[in-house]
């Protein structure tokens, strides 16, 4: 059976010179990068090799980056170390209602502690804009964090705008953005976008699980939240994961140019979108401004976990949101406001560079087959 693996926001197949340098890693250059003779040697000089090729990526220089152990560490050392911080200078924290788990449970705990944090919700086109950012800033604001594409709708938050509005209402405040469904596929200049803290995940762009990153602007102080060592400038302490950093600069050198990726986007989502329209019935999540390799749909009357098993018995492979609310209803889609029978029968599609045209009319025949075969649910 052919697959068509369609749920790349959920993670992605690691590419092979990704894998193949982990490999050599693991069984040739082996050395722990903190011992003095030339194995560990080669091996720090590998995790540096791979340190300049993510920072690259992101616009950003490899001082300024700490590899964690993925986007929901990197989010958590970026919202509660940059709180920990700041907390003598205020007690607000600015977020939306449309980020990542990793974030909003971030942000809880700081509520816990004492923050204040004020959840802004999306407006009518799905976003939230800087005007919304900057009245709920004042004096005492101490982080701002919105993420820069959303990974259930790809919806495409205005991140410099917001940056610089946060800037002239709250100018001492840290500024994060979760960068994960980005990086590797949109052109990404951290300096340019006038932020302070940016989330990196590896295994959302063709590298293994368990590595990721957060761009620290030179300067900005973020208090650890692990202590043992003095890895990663203290702040990730343990002995690294070089294979795993070594996979990760190796597929960020693999990606193609984020301008040959979104034309393969635009086109497999036209594609998408006339195949969709033809089926008729279903409801088509767009927002005002977005990427176009994250499209969420419903089709109402059919169950989002009925619709998943019935489509990958035949080979294709989607999801009904985040891969961490694990079947639980969506906070993203339930703040947009979507009624019942739309947020029941959610799908996000999301693409890769590997995936093909086949890959949508596998999709589309797939939903069609759903539509002749599964009972409609009242």
């Amino acid at each position: 059976m052919q697959t068509a693996y369609l749920d790349n926001s959920a993670t992605t197949r690691v590419c092979a010179p990704a894998a193949e340098r982990a490999l050599y890693m693991m069984t040739q250059c082996y050395g722990n990068p903190s011992s003095l003779h030339s194995l560990g040697a080669e091996a720090f000089r590998e995790l540096e090799t791979s340190r300049r090729a993510v920072a690259r990526l992101i616009g950003a220089r490899p001082e300024e980056l700490t590899f964690t152990s993925g986007g929901t560490e990197a989010n958590n050392l970026a919202v509660l170390g940059a709180a920990a911080s700041r907390r003598r200078e205020g007690r607000r924290v600015v977020t939306t209602a449309m980020e990542h788990a990793s974030v909003a449970a971030a942000c809880d705990e700081l509520e816990r502690q004492g923050f204040e944090v004020i959840r802004l919700a999306p407006g009518p086109g799905g976003l939230v804009d800087a005007d919304q950012v900057e009245r709920a800033c004042d004096s005492g604001t101490v982080l701002v964090s919105v993420m820069l594409v959303n990974n259930e709708t790809g919806a495409l938050f205005p991140i410099k705008e917001i940056a610089a509005a946060v800037r002239r209402k709250a100018p001492r405040a840290l500024i994060h953005c979760d960068a994960v469904q980005a990086a590797g596929k949109l052109e990404i200049r951290a300096e340019r976008l006038g932020v302070d803290l940016m989330t990196v995940s590896g295994h959302k762009l063709h590298a293994p699980k368990g590595i990721g990153g957060l761009y620290i602007r030179k300067g900005v102080r973020v208090l650890p939240r692990a202590f043992g060592g003095e890895q990663e400038r203290g702040l990730r302490p343990g002995t690294e994961p070089a294979p795993l950093i070594a996979a990760f600069g190796a597929a960020a050198e693999a990606l193609p140019p984020p301008a040959k990726q979104e034309e393969r986007y635009r086109e497999l989502r036209r594609q998408l979108l006339e195949g969709l329209r033809a089926l008729g019935d279903v409801r088509i999540h767009e927002p005002a401004s977005g990427v176009p390799y994250i499209l969420n749909v419903s089709l109402p009357g059919y169950r989002s976990e009925t619709l998943l098993h019935f489509l990958a018995e035949r080979g294709v492979y989607v999801s009904s949101g985040s891969a961490c609310s694990r079947g639980k209803k969506s906070p993203v889609l339930t703040a947009l406001g979507l009624p019942p029978e739309e947020l029941d029968s959610a799908l996000r599609i999301s693409f890769c560079y590997e995936n093909t045209p086949q890959d949508i009319r596998q999709l589309l025949e797939g939903l069609a087959q759903a539509r002749e075969s599964l009972i409609r649910v009242r």
